[in-house]
């Protein structure tokens, strides 16, 4: 008999008890509805029974006894990672799309993850890596490892075999297992430039999520004076929204701009140094006001 497939967040068919759906109003606000036998989710305009969703198809609308009309649909990926509960703030649907991607998270990757505060991109990763992948996340704090594990397992439908939880400090508890990618979301992951080296295989992806330029600076100076990286590359991404209603076609008002940077390079193979830079820096990049880490000459 084969082996049960793990869990993946995706479910189908008719709404069951225990299942966390979406109930959205015709404002468009959404509501997080954990569905029970008997209970009902109360409004300004009046309740909606479970009992009318349960055993149910998904996609269905159902009205409370207010007269407003729900629509009912299990969540997205995106839309469960910003409205779960938090310990941490959460790395965003829009830089979560651009980490797989900048990162070339695949099927069976080998994967450590430091600062999994809510466990938002570890659902990501999970799904990514798939049943022959391993995510090894490490997180300093218990209580928010308490909350991503709950948040994780609760997404999936259970506890996922690719993934292993371990509260501590990444430099201290990190095995010497060769891994395919590392992603660290830390207030200074520069301090972990030097252990992750030792274990990215040769073509491994470094990724840093930071927040502040100041982070951003320090970080890409890192990796460049270790020159066992390529050059690094930082980026952010912008989302913006449109309302389009007939004539009326416009950018939306609620745009979300700045919530990271990531700073991604890949691992250059033992013995070999990145290539020497082709520019300049800038007058006065290193000034006395500077405090990082400062390039070898003549790089």
């Amino acid at each position: 008999m084969a082996d049960a497939a793990p869990p993946s967040g995706v479910r189908i068919g008719p709404f069951r008890a225990g299942e966390r759906i979406t109930l959205t109003d015709p404002k468009g606000r959404r509501h997080s509805v954990l569905l029970a036998a008997g209970a009902q989710f109360h409004t300004t305009k009046g309740a909606v029974a479970h009992d009318e969703l349960i055993d149910g198809p998904e996609g269905v609308v159902v009205t409370s006894v207010g007269g407003t009309a729900f629509l009912a649909m299990r969540p997205l990926l995106n839309e469960y990672t910003v409205t779960m509960p938090r310990g941490a703030a959460v790395i965003y649907p829009k830089d979560a799309a651009q980490i797989l991607m900048a990162t070339d998270i695949f099927p069976g990757a080998r994967v450590v993850e430091a600062g999994v505060g809510s466990g938002a991109l570890t659902c990501s990763l999970l799904r990514a890596v798939g049943p022959t992948g391993t995510v090894t996340s490490y997180e300093r704090r218990e209580d928010f490892a308490v909350i991503a594990r709950r948040n994780v397992e609760n997404f999936l439908g259970g506890e996922h075999p690719a993934w292993d939880l371990r509260v501590g400090d990444l430099v201290e508890s990190l095995t010497p297992e060769p891994v395919d990618r590392v992603i660290l979301d830390m207030l200074a992951p520069w301090e972990c430039v030097d252990a992750v080296a030792e274990v990215l295989v040769p073509g491994g992806v470094f990724c840093a999520y930071v927040a502040t330029t100041t982070q951003l600076a320090r970080t890409v100076e890192t990796l460049r004076v270790h020159t066992g990286f390529t050059e690094p590359e930082a980026n952010e991404t912008l989302l913006r929204s449109w309302h389009a209603e007939g004539l009326a076609v416009r950018p939306r008002h609620d745009m979300v701009g700045h919530t990271g940077f990531l700073v991604t390079a890949r691992r250059m193979a033992p013995g070999f140094r990145a290539p020497a830079r082709k520019r300049r820096p800038a007058p006065g990049a290193y000034g006395e006001d500077y405090t990082g880490p400062r390039p070898v000459a003549g790089v």
